[in-house]
């Protein structure tokens, strides 16, 4: 009860007049962000996010948040009426959209994609309302051991779990880590790894380098594909709108089956993208007209975007209660929470109660408000692939060089930003991740701090994150993922040796 009235606080927080304006500008924000192939939610926070400095707290979350669900609609745009996914999680959601789309079923595809990835992010925002309070609750027990657990699992996870090879995911990591370490020490107070450069005594801020890494990496990688878009004709009116909804409810049974892939892989480091291919495969595998998928089958739309919203809301619960993000936008957000002095984990539901019940309200509210405003906007929308790429990229590369420098005011920022965006391209290029290198370099100095924190208390013996249930538990559940990419290769070897005696 205690917590339902917080939450009703929170209703009263996201209400204001100014914080409604920021939700309704952020999700427009977002759908334009989602509808330009290449750059995307944690894109577009990371450009954006020096706007908000002079916010409060609470109200450039909000701001941001709904960016991000902008960002999640918008991607169904693109995929749908163009076949160019607005988002690497809407590729699935082409299979089914466009063949609808070029059918002339466009707004039946599009109303099913919003009102599914309406219900994801519902199902997702539910679960965040009353699980978030009781995971921080627990959480308040840990100490330096238990959260040196929690960070090893989540690093082994994005290695265990991931879609790139483990060897790539390691060593963007490692990079991370290292990026992580420039600066002063913060136990001995001693300067590291900046080899007489005094500027980067502060080392490198997280918010240039993910500037650099997404925004001017994707365009540069955008204008050596020459991107050009032409537009197209798109409208939804209320009939189709009815018609769909009723049809809606004979597919509950892939919806549910989706929400629960995208909650499990957004609260795992999965991402909304593998829930997406998943939760469309697994709709495909047990669907009675499985066989006619990608001809243009409505289940085919509902189960990739019901994932991919609820993946890429719930990725926000690891966040807000353990500090731990889900995904790489999440992983931007944590970085825009510390930016405002505020300390993500179990102690935010305690010191900033009118920050996290606000933050969850304006979950409800903003994925509300873009069903509406993608329901009635989608020809404002569809019409922004008629700009010319050649326009929209230096405008996007002027907004990255104002957000790197209003960081610190320095022009070294913006250098090393145009640095970033060179590794970014480079990164991409050769097909290593992005995301494990965002995660250890938010989240490295904090490991290496709880790390060092129970080796001083143990006195130098590694047997203190094996000292109880919980922490032995982690630890161990961590060794597993870190371990698991092995044991498919043993068992890939296994069948190719049983294969070869046949």
């Amino acid at each position: 009860m205690e917590d339902i009235a917080a939450l009703f606080h929170g209703f009263a927080v996201a209400l204001t007049p100014f914080n409604l304006l920021l939700m309704l500008i952020g999700v427009s924000l977002g759908v334009i962000i989602g509808v330009l192939p290449g750059l995307g939610g944690a894109n577009g926070i990371a450009i954006l996010l020096p706007l908000t400095f002079s916010m409060p707290p609470t109200s450039a979350i909000i701001m941001l948040s709904c960016i991000y669900w902008g960002a999640l609609f918008g991607g169904a745009i693109t995929s749908i009426l163009f076949n160019i996914p607005g988002e690497p999680w809407s590729v699935a959601t082409t299979f089914d959209g466009y063949p609808m789309a070029q059918q002339g079923r466009a707004g039946e595809a599009l109303t099913a994609a919003f009102t599914s990835s309406f219900v994801g992010a519902l199902v997702a925002v539910i679960m965040i309302t009353f699980l978030a309070p009781l995971v921080a609750r627990f959480a308040l027990q840990f100490g330096p051991p238990e959260f040196f657990s929690v960070y090893f699992l989540t690093f082994c996870s994005f290695i265990g779990m991931g879609k790139e090879p483990p060897f790539k995911i390691m060593a963007a990591m490692m990079l991370g880590f290292a990026l992580a370490a420039v600066g002063i020490d913060t136990v001995t107070g001693q300067l590291r790894l900046i080899f007489g450069w005094h500027e980067l005594m502060r080392g490198f801020d997280f918010l240039i380098a993910v500037i650099g890494l997404f925004g001017i990496g994707e365009i540069l990688l955008s204008m050596e594909e020459g991107l050009s878009f032409s537009g197209r004709a798109a409208k939804i009116n209320p009939k189709v709108v009815f018609e769909t909804w009723a049809k809606l409810p004979r597919y509950w049974a892939t919806s549910l089956r989706s929400c629960l892939v995208g909650c499990w892989l957004g609260i795992t480091p999965g991402g909304a993208t593998p829930a997406s291919f998943m939760a469309y495969g697994v709709a495909k595998r047990l669907s009675k007209h499985g066989a006619k998928f990608g001809t243009g089958q409505l289940e085919g739309v509902i189960a990739p975007e019901t994932a991919a919203h609820a993946a890429g809301t719930s990725a926000l619960l690891p966040m807000l209660s353990l500090g731990i993000p889900g995904s790489p936008t999440a992983a931007v957000l944590l970085g825009g929470l510390l930016i405002w002095g505020l300390q993500p984990g179990p102690l935010l539901f305690v010191e900033q109660k009118d920050f996290v019940w606000g933050l969850i309200a304006s979950m409800y509210l903003g994925n509300i408000a873009g069903l509406i405003i993608v329901l009635t906007c989608v020809p404002l929308f569809a019409a922004i692939l008629r700009v010319p790429f050649s326009i929209i990229a230096p405008i996007i590369v002027v907004i990255c060089a104002i957000g790197a420098y209003t960081v610190h005011n320095a022009m070294l920022d913006i250098w090393l930003m145009l640095l970033f965006g060179v590794a970014g391209y480079v990164f991409k290029k050769l097909a290593y991740p992005l995301a494990p290198l965002v995660l250890a370099l938010v989240l490295g100095d904090r490991a290496e701090d709880a790390f060092r924190q129970s080796m001083l208390m143990a006195q130098g013996d590694l047997r203190i994150f094996f000292s109880n249930w919980l922490v032995g538990g982690m630890m161990g559940l961590g060794l597993l993922m870190l371990l698991w990419p092995l044991f498919g290769q043993w068992r890939e070897y296994l069948r190719k040796k049983e294969a070869a005696a046949l």
